[in-house]
């Protein structure tokens, strides 16, 4: 696929079908991943893949299995989604939590150091770490649109980190900043509209 066809093709897809992916993919979906900027210039990250059913399950129990109406509402209202297009995506999102963990082909914890508070920073230096594993992220995503597979993620919640850890047994000092899933979309998987934008209204030329 053409590069640009690539990043326009990209969807966050929560609704996989039940098929395998080959190590080889995988991998380079990752090693597309190693190719982004690093804060620290040697690429200090790793990747824990998991395909093993039984441990996904494990993975994700913490995670909810759905949410009635009246806690959706509760959310929409808490965290000020007043957006009819933004409604919709969390509409479509939030139930499907573990869900779209539990049918993906595979599931990959991203690993970096954070030697400072993550969240309570000095400066945002200290948060150049953190900047460059989302890079990582990204290429990830555009290379798993390239090989005709997509993704979607879950960034931790309340215990959800330290969880992660004990079922996955990574050493000390090292973050996670979501779990993603990869996988074939369904034929019917949702594909929730886009929130359009003016690009003329966003570039500022020389200053705002």
């Amino acid at each position: 696929m053409d590069f640009y066809e690539v990043v326009n093709s990209r969807r966050t897809i929560r609704d996989f079908e039940n098929v395998t992916i080959e190590d080889e993919i995988i991998e380079k979906i990752i090693a597309a991943g190693l190719q982004a900027p690093s804060n620290d210039h040697v690429r200090d990250w790793h990747f824990i893949v998991i395909k093993d059913k039984n441990i996904i399950f494990k993975l994700i129990d913490i995670i909810p299995r759905g949410i009635s109406e009246d806690k959706m509402v509760a959310l929409l209202h808490d965290w000020n989604l007043n957006d009819p297009i933004q409604q919709a995506c969390y509409r479509d999102a939030v139930p499907k939590q573990h869900r779209m963990l539990a049918d993906a082909s595979c599931i990959v914890v991203p690993l970096f150091k954070q030697k400072t508070d993550l969240l309570h920073p000095d400066n945002l230096t200290h948060l150049n770490g953190f900047a460059s594993i989302w890079c990582c992220i990204e290429n990830m995503f555009l290379s798993a649109t390239a090989e005709h597979y997509a993704c979607t993620l879950r960034i931790p919640l309340g215990e959800e980190e330290a969880w992660t850890k004990q079922v996955l047994q990574y050493p000390e000092g090292w973050c996670m900043p979501c779990v993603i899933a990869i996988g074939k979309p369904r034929s019917d998987a949702s594909m929730v509209k886009q929130k359009e934008y003016s690009l003329k209204e966003r570039i500022h030329w020389n200053q705002w």
